[in-house]
């Protein structure tokens, strides 16, 4: 398995679709009785299983994940514009804080294993602008019948992502083939950026003593050919950054990147990491220990 077959898990990890307005005419909702196969487990029991590695991970772990997901995206989006989120409903609400100018505002519903007509209904009841759906479903959840449910409330399927958790427990040991290093200084932040042709690290964040994001480097003579970074979220961390120049690709320097990420996220005292990854993306990840345990549906609604 190669580390980079492309650009993965980058900022816009969720939300790297159109946007469309709320449909006006939708189908009926909660007109038939919920079925069982989308009854979303409680957070006290249960235990979901990943069939290709055996790992077992527990509803609750899944929920601080999720959670972890939300915040550490948040945080990241709120470079330029306030993020916000909230529980709502039984799922997470994120959105753009209202403008001063107005403009247009984005909102996601992210759910776990929601029945798909009550998501589509707590969306109706508090998105404000440009919306879309992401439901997470599990790997024994039938896939097919999540996407024509919501084909038939009127949305379309975007794209999927994969849902992935780190336990910190077995961090594999990796011989970088090039210099890796932390982000500590605003001359190595500014050569980041410039090289990303985006802010990596907001300038209060480089050398603070506990800082809430850390990022690193991978370096080839001086130049910087990979970077990934790491959002403390209370006891777990999101990575919401991967990459490696496409001529520095097959190296094991994503590899290398991650595993130093991981172990200090384990140092720092995290007890389990997440995040969301493409499809090329989920043929690195699992490499480094991370267990695929769902799979994110971005859906729109359809245009009128």
């Amino acid at each position: 398995m190669n580390d980079s077959d492309a650009r993965v898990n980058e900022i816009q990890t969720i939300l790297h679709c159109v946007w469309y307005d709320i449909p006006r005419v939708v189908s009926p909702i909660a007109t038939t009785p919920m079925s069982s196969k989308w009854v979303r487990l409680p957070a006290s029991t249960g235990h979901l299983k990943e069939e290709s590695r055996g790992k077992q991970v527990t509803q609750r772990e899944i929920d601080l994940a999720i959670e972890t997901v939300v915040r550490g995206y948040g945080f990241q989006r709120s470079f330029t514009h306030p993020y916000l989120f909230e529980k709502v409903d039984g799922l997470w609400r994120m959105y753009d804080e209202p403008r001063k100018k107005g403009g247009e505002r984005r909102e996601e519903f992210i759910s776990h294993r929601m029945d798909p007509t009550d998501v589509h209904a707590v969306a109706r009841k508090h998105a404000r602008g440009h919306y879309c759906l992401c439901p997470i479903h599990g790997p024994d959840d039938d896939a097919d019948l999540i996407r024509d449910t919501y084909k038939d409330l009127g949305y379309r399927l975007n794209h999927t992502e994969f849902f992935m958790i780190h336990s910190l427990s077995r961090i594999p040991r990796v011989v970088s083939p090039v210099t890796l290093k932390r982000v500590t200084t605003m001359e190595m932040a500014e050569r980041l950026a410039k090289t990303a042709a985006r802010r990596q690290i907001l300038p209060e964040h480089v050398d603070a003593e506990d800082p809430p994001m850390r990022v690193y480097v991978a370096l080839v003579k001086d130049d910087i050919v990979g970077w990934v970074n790491s959002v403390v979220a209370d006891k777990a961390t999101y990575c919401g950054g991967m990459y490696v120049q496409p001529e520095c690709r097959r190296q094991g320097i994503a590899r290398a990147l991650l595993a130093k990420m991981l172990r200090d996220d384990r140092k720092g005292g995290a007890r389990q990491a997440s995040l969301l990854a493409s499809h090329a993306g989920a043929k690195l990840y699992p490499v480094v220990g991370y267990s695929e345990v769902g799979t994110m549906m971005v859906l729109t609604p359809k245009k009128k």
